[in-house]
């Protein structure tokens, strides 16, 4: 056997063969090679022994390994003999090497499968839901847990992004806290089915060999049950069962949350507290059973007449108490009671039983009487006993913790009640106070003025109940009454065949709806009455909301022939840029400027500047409140065209306006044909 012969040998057999047929083959090999009767390999774990006389011995190694020895003899071995079973020996050496390592890492490898085999068994067998994620969020891996958990199996699940899970938009799911582990929350996850439910999720990271981070690790438990648990339970600890509003306890947080921001807003806040009257005779008369469902019916309408900012609880029995945040001043609590009162007006249909209850309420106000809920509360119930106890009529009762507030509330709601009564039985008039041309005394027109005529205080001052009625609501109802009165009053002058001027009626930013063109339409129809009559004064401040909204509705009225005026100019925050686009007739200087004409620098630039705009604009310019003469003359020189005010007539009843009107222009004629020059001041007695 040559060398070449014997490698290929050597080759085969430890690619075939293991253990003492392994040794046994190497051995003859060698002896083969070296023609040798004696041949052998002697591993290095065999049992030592003594060496063959006259053997020749290799040791078999590789690095630092020693795999065994060869040994031969039989014959008398030359330099070239040991160098053949040198390299014999260097060759087994390397192929034993090899295949040592080959054995090792064919048993890494099935320990590894094995091990991989037994973690997803484990896996399988717990009942969470576990998924690993990438960075970008895609699936890497879906045990049986999430399987049975979503209801899809890891085939549809794995390689999709994990957002086809959620129920709901929610924040990044890597962020710095999530990489280094221990993130947990209650989330909302949505199934195969449709179905939506709340899952606790654990999230670790997930990292490479290197120890960084390559995912996530998922971990979800369906918590639903608990969910609705903690949800009964929160229901029952925060509200009461029978009507379903807050109680006491919640009451008391959503108004300490409240006066936090109306703290720093630096508003007012009210708490109302509502006791129902002759509860007690019909919960004990006729059951609890109907108790308990008039208590619902009382809640729900509670609940509809107010707004959604508001708040309220039900304390318990029949006290319930409401938190208004968003008011500008504590009066306007006192038109929130009368709602809630007049809401339980009607009567209550309860198993046969037509029932009638009514509320006294009290009130306290933030920060005057309290800083905190509880204390607000305590207040309004001392309110609320002051109120029942003091009234003729309970259902109709309502006091301030304060004095001073409550007199003054019992003053407006006095008020309030008779101007009510006032639109029903005739107490309002009209006075006409006139307009003038200036330099020509000429009367170009009037201003349709609302009295209030009571039976026994006499005449109340407009500034008494007009902002009332513009709070309440009232200013609605008034404006018609104006409207309807003022046209009434004009076809009968236009029926004597006065010659026409403009008759201007004011009209609130409430009455300036999309209906007011149809509704001046239809009373000028009504009463045959030219458009050129009429004229309507808007305030400024109604152009302050849906620009575009508000010159649709003036173009209709424009066309209708009714002139418009733009009254107390100056005092709101209109934009000029819109001025150029109301279709509007004139501009009126408001009064607050007038009256410091001349003295008033100020008021003399303001004044200048609305007469040169309104003239630029098209516009004629009106003053109101002029009382002297220099303001006249200040006035004239600047280029004002109209003024209106007691230098020349305050406002009178119709028919002494009428007389002094027809005096003007039988002077207006008699200065005309004689070509009179000069000034009259036209005076009504």
């Amino acid at each position: 056997m040559d060398f070449v012969g014997g490698s290929a040998a050597v080759c085969d057999a430890v690619l075939k063969l293991r253990g003492d047929a392994l040794y046994a083959e190497l051995g003859r090999i060698a002896a083969a090679l070296l023609a040798s009767p004696h041949g052998a390999f002697i591993p290095d774990d065999a049992i030592p022994r003594a060496a063959v006389d006259g053997a020749l011995l290799q040791e078999v190694r590789a690095d630092a390994l020693c795999f065994g020895r060869y040994e031969v003899a039989g014959r008398t071995y030359s330099l070239e003999d040991w160098r053949l079973l040198e390299g014999l020996a260097g060759l087994t050496g390397s192929l034993l090497q090899v295949h040592s390592l080959a054995r090792r890492t064919t048993h890494a490898y099935a320990q590894v499968e094995a091990q991989l085999a037994h973690q997803s068994q484990i896996l399988d067998q717990i009942h969470e839901s576990v998924l690993t994620l990438d960075r970008l969020g895609y699936i890497t891996s879906w045990n049986k847990g999430a399987e049975l958990l979503f209801g899809y199996t890891a085939l549809e699940a794995v390689g999709r992004n994990i957002l086809f899970l959620y129920a709901e938009e929610e924040p990044d799911f890597e962020d710095a806290f999530a990489e280094q582990g221990g993130r947990m929350m209650e989330v909302r996850r949505r199934k195969k089915s449709g179905e939506v439910f709340w899952a606790s999720l654990s999230l670790s990271p997930l990292c490479d060999l290197e120890d960084r981070p390559i995912g996530l690790i998922a971990y979800l438990t369906d918590i639903t049950e608990r969910k609705l648990a903690e949800e009964r339970l929160h229901h029952l600890a925060y509200y009461q069962e029978l009507t379903g509003l807050p109680n006491r306890t919640l009451f008391g947080r959503l108004v300490d949350q409240a006066l936090m921001v109306a703290q720093r807003n630096e508003s007012t806040a009210c708490v109302l507290y509502l006791d129902l009257n002759r509860f007690k005779l019909i919960n004990g008369t006729l059951g609890r059973r109907v108790g308990d469902e008039l208590l619902r019916q009382v809640a729900e309408r509670l609940r509809n007449t107010l707004r959604d900012e508001d708040v309220v609880a039900h304390l318990s029995g029949d006290e319930f108490a409401v938190g208004l945040f968003d008011i500008r001043q504590h009066f306007e609590a006192t038109t929130v009671a009368q709602k809630l009162q007049g809401a339980l007006e009607a009567p209550f249909l309860v198993q046969g039983h037509d029932l009638r209850v009514g509320a006294s309420i009290g009130i306290s106000v933030y920060p005057q009487d309290g800083q905190d809920a509880e204390t607000l509360l305590r207040m309004a119930d001392i309110a609320m006993e002051r109120a029942k106890e003091h009234a003729e009529n309970p259902d109709r009762s309502v006091a301030f913790y304060r004095l001073d507030m409550n007199e003054g509330m019992q003053q407006r709601m006095l008020i309030e009640s008779g101007l009510r009564h006032a639109l029903g039985n005739g107490e309002l008039i009209l006075h006409y106070q006139p307009k003038f041309e200036i330099g020509s005394t000429r009367l170009v027109g009037a201003e349709a003025l609302v009295r209030w005529k009571h039976p026994v205080r006499g005449m109340v001052p407009p500034i008494e109940f007009i902002p009332l009625a513009e709070s309440t609501g009232l200013i609605v109802q008034v404006g018609e009454w104006v409207l309807e009165q003022a046209c009434a009053q004009a076809a009968i002058w236009q029926r004597a065949g006065l010659p026409p001027f403009r008759l201007a009626v004011n009209v609130s930013a409430r009455e300036f709806t999309a209906s007011l063109p149809g509704r001046v339409a239809e009373t000028l129809r009504r009463y045959r009455l030219d458009a050129h009559w009429l004229e309507l004064e808007i305030t400024e401040s109604t152009l302050m909301h849906d620009i575009e909204h508000v010159i649709a509705i003036m173009d209709r009225i424009s066309a209708l022939g009714v002139a418009l005026s733009l009254d107390d100019f100056g005092t709101g925050y209109s934009s000029l840029s819109y001025l150029k686009r109301f279709p509007i007739d004139t501009l009126k200087i408001d009064r607050s400027f007038t009256t410091g004409i001349p003295q008033d620098p100020s008021d003399c630039a303001i004044a200048s500047t609305i007469i040169g705009m309104g003239r630029k604009l098209g516009h004629r310019v009106i003053a109101e409140g002029v009382e002297t003469l220099e303001q006249l003359e200040f006035l004239r020189q600047a280029g004002c065209d109209e003024v209106q005010g007691y230098l020349y007539g305050k406002p009178l009843p119709a028919y002494e306006f009428e007389k002094s009107l027809r005096e003007n222009w039988l002077l207006m004629a008699r200065m005309e044909s004689d070509a009179a020059v000069g000034s009259v001041v036209w005076s009504a007695k």
